[in-house]
């Protein structure tokens, strides 16, 4: 389980910081641009659905592998949740069941490299069964080309290690080809967007083996206008239909060949009676029908492509249909800077947390049709959810964008554009938020154990990504802290925001600290007012 989740966490880093690189990719199977954003939402439901405290192996896979297949977005979120699911379902079988050994194999006789590797193998072919017409050029190609590189490995008696590298070699050489395999890949000059996700996903593997940061080429695309072809949009279904369908197994072959027969990116992936359903229709109610005739839709998202597939020479918006983006903010200054940006608010934030009910009727006040919401704190996202999915049953179109961090929601809130398709806002919105590391200063008011050491009433703590990350006796100290080592990734500006009580002196002598030390980054201070933390801190 430990090396699990490192992996998981190394993971959800990578498709962060990769995410609008693999978005610029995607042109196939349609060109919307949100591949890397779908691969990174897929992944971070995956990580948030482990459970705190000890697990056994085979529990951090069936609870990892469900979070995978519900949260899935996308025709490429869809298919590595298969990748996942299948990949962990076939290690944990190997594993003795009464104890988690972290790598004690039942079978003596495997290696834990031919366990990994068989696993692989196992997943890719999980993977194309569970699409109706598998396409070569894809993440389908990249997957099995990585299984095949760490079986080719595991039979030489390489250690897992050297099986784990084969399997990225092997995945980067697939992804290079998928250009030559894909008339519209090499139309665009571009490898697979899905499979450069894949390549990313697999290259944290490298990355926590040796401890180098693991990055991907990603060539500049094409203008349509210079392709030999043209128009990068293919002509096809208007409609992206996911949904989540309780049914049974035995039913679910003749379900897939149902929606072959609609509509093309059909991917029913799942088992054990729940499933994820993705496919590309124009008839949204035959794909919703198929699913009630053989158990319970829920869950039901619905993309119209129209707004997205717009050659790039001929850029066209649709008026919104009344879009709200509503934010959970945590004091006055906070709430008027998100309204004044053109956000709904709704009072929240740590010691008092916001309800469903609050933003449901955050959501029924807008009378907007279209709806972004900001938790802008860790645990108001899944209130945030709850929201979410009681308001689109009302027909009312939501996204809820992670956020986590206050600096996060003003991130997102700044590129917010009316104007823009929704899939367009959320991306951007989205994009902005997941490239805002985020950290705060605040005073223990008792003694406790943190993840940085024990802290007595009175401390100075510095906290990173939700973490407690440092002690010590002087706030000043901690947010220096907490900033240096924000900025310590890179950054080009600095927020802080300062709390209720703070002293402006704390600020103004942050500020006077990064603009010796890092003359290239901008700094801007806001007064948020929030409560217990002086100061909040984000670097993008």
């Amino acid at each position: 389980p430990t090396r699990s989740t490192l992996l998981a966490s190394s993971a959800a880093s990578i498709c962060i910081r990769d995410r609008a690189g693999i978005d610029e990719l995607n042109v196939y199977p349609v060109p919307d641009g949100d591949t890397g954003t779908n691969l990174y939402l897929t992944w971070e439901a995956a990580c948030e659905a482990l459970p705190k405290g000890e697990l056994t192996f085979a529990e951090a896979v069936q609870a990892f592998g469900r979070g995978a297949l519900l949260g899935a977005r996308g025709n490429s979120g869809v298919i590595t949740s298969q990748l996942v699911r299948a990949c962990g379902m076939r290690l944990a079988e190997n594993l003795p069941r009464d104890r988690d050994t972290d790598g004690v194999l039942a079978d003596p006789r495997m290696s834990e490299a031919a366990a990994f590797a068989d696993a692989l193998k196992y997943a890719a072919d999980a993977a194309y069964g569970a699409v109706a017409e598998p396409v070569e050029g894809t993440m389908l190609t990249v997957a099995r080309q990585a299984a095949n590189g760490a079986m080719i490995a595991a039979n030489d008696g390489k250690s897992l290690a050297d099986v784990c590298l084969a399997a990225v070699a092997s995945a980067r050489q697939a992804l290079t080809k998928t250009t030559e395999q894909l008339d519209v890949l090499r139309r665009a000059g571009v490898v697979d967007a899905g499979g450069a996700g894949l390549v990313v996903i697999l290259g944290a593997m490298e990355s926590v083996l040796t401890g180098r940061t693991v990055t991907i080429d990603v060539p500049a695309r094409v203008a349509p206008q210079e392709v030999a072809g043209g128009d990068l949009s293919p002509e096809g279904p208007a409609y992206e239909v996911m949904y989540l369908l309780d049914a049974a197994d035995d039913a679910i072959g003749d379900f897939r060949r149902q929606l072959a027969d609609l509509g093309d990116s059909v991917v029913v992936v799942g088992g054990d009676g729940l499933w994820n359903v993705h496919v590309h229709a124009d008839d949204v109610g035959a794909a919703i029908e198929y699913g009630i005739a053989i158990g319970r839709p829920h869950r039901i998202r619905v993309t119209h492509f129209s707004k997205n597939q717009q050659s790039a020479d001929q850029p066209h918006h649709e008026p919104p249909l009344g879009r709200a983006v509503i934010a959970v903010v945590a004091g006055e200054g906070l709430a008027e800077l998100f309204a004044d940006a053109g956000a709904k608010v709704v009072v929240g934030g740590p010691g008092r947390r916001c309800s469903t009910g609050e933003l449901l009727a955050a959501i029924d006040e807008s009378q907007a049709t279209e709806i972004v919401l900001l938790p802008n704190d860790k645990d108001s996202i899944a209130v945030a959810e709850a929201a979410a999915t009681a308001a689109r049953q009302d027909g009312i179109r939501v996204a809820v964008i992670p956020t986590r961090a206050q600096v996060q929601g003003l991130a997102a809130i700044a590129v917010h554009d009316a104007a823009a398709s929704f899939d367009d806002d959320v991306v951007h919105q989205s994009a902005a938020a997941g490239q805002t590391r985020h950290g705060a200063v605040t005073i223990a008011v008792k003694d406790a154990w943190t993840m940085a050491g024990r802290c007595r009433v009175g401390d100075a703590l510095g906290v990173i990504d939700g973490d407690f990350a440092l002690i010590t006796e002087d706030l000043l100290e901690a947010a220096t802290g907490v900033v240096d080592r924000l900025l310590g990734g890179g950054g080009e500006l600095l927020t802080i925001v300062t709390g209720r009580d703070a002293d402006p002196e704390l600020a103004a002598a942050i500020e006077r600290h990064v603009r010796k030390q890092r003359k290239d980054v901008d700094v801007v201070v806001y007064d948020g007012g929030q409560d217990r933390y002086p100061l909040l801190i984000g670097v993008e």
